[in-house]
C-alpha cells in the first residue's frame, strides 16, 4: 500500500494563533520510504522558546524561509491523492486546514488517518501510545524526534505495522475501514479551483 505520512512543528497548539514552522513528509510503499519532502516555514512571528525547546527550531533556522502560503502547493504535489497518515492526526490537520483556508491554497487530494486510535485499537494494554514510546516498542531504527520529517518517517513505519496486522489477522483494512477505526469524523482537506492569473489589461 501507498502512502505518505507527514508531521508538522509549530510555535504552540493553537492552529487559530500558532504557526506552522514546519512541513515533513515521506512517500511510503509498504514499510520502504521512497522519498521524503522537508521545509523550514518562516511563521512571521517569533517562535517561543518552550516550542523551540521541544523541536530545536530557532527564529535563525526560520529567517529567509518561504511562507507556509509558498509551501503549501509544493507539498500537495508531494502528497497528490494518496492516502495521508499522523499520529494524534486531528492536531495536524486542523493547523494545515487553517492555512488551506485562509490562502485557498492546494492541498492533498487522500484521505487522512489517524496512527494513535488506530494503534490503542489494534495494539491494546501498552503503557501509552506516544509515537516515540511505539517506536521503542517496536524497536523502529530511530534517531532524533520532534523534527517533521523524522517523525513522519516513524509515523510511516507504525502505519505499516499497524496495516499488515490487520491483514495477518484477516481484518478489513481498506482506507474506509481504517478511517471508522479511527473513531473521527473523516478528514479530508478542501479543494480549491486554481485561480488563473489576472489578465493583464493595459
Amino acid at each position: 500500500m501507498k502512502f505518505v505520512a507527514f508531521d508538522l512543528e509549530t510555535t504552540g497548539t493553537k492552529p487559530q494563533s500558532d504557526m506552522i514552522v514546519e512541513i515533513g513528509a515521506v512517500l511510503f510503499d509498504g514499510a520502504t520510504a521512497l522519498k521524503g519532502f522537508g521545509a523550514l516555514v518562516d511563521p512571521g512571528i517569533p517562535i517561543p522558546p518552550d516550542a523551540s525547546a521541544v523541536n530545536g527550531i530557532t527564529d535563525d533556522m526560520l529567517r529567509g524561509k518561504p511562507s507556509v502560503a509558498e509551501v503549501l502547493g509544493d507539498f500537495a504535489d508531494f502528497c497528490g491523492d494518496l492516502p495521508l497518515v499522523a499520529h494524534n492526526a486531528p492536531f495536524d490537520f486542523k493547523f494545515l486546514m487553517e492555512d488551506v483556508k485562509l490562502h485557498r491554497s492546494a492541498a492533498p487530494k487522500g484521505i487522512v488517518l489517524d496512527t494513535l486510535p488506530l494503534a490503542r485499537k489494534v495494539f491494546p494494554g501498552l503503557p501509552n501510545y506516544k509515537l516515540w514510546t511505539l517506536v521503542r516498542h517496536f524497536n523502529f531504527p530511530s534517531g532524533t524526534f520532534h523534527r517533521a520529517e523524522e517523525d513522519s518517517s516513524y509515523c510511516g513505519l507504525l502505519f505499516d505495522k499497524i496495516f499488515r496486522t490487520l491483514e495477518m489477522r484477516g481484518e478489513p483494512c481498506s482506507e474506509s475501514d481504517l478511517a471508522k477505526m479511527c473513531g473521527k469524523e473523516e478528514m479530508r482537506f478542501p479543494q480549491f479551483a486554481a485561480q488563473p492569473d489576472q489578465l493583464d489589461l493595459f
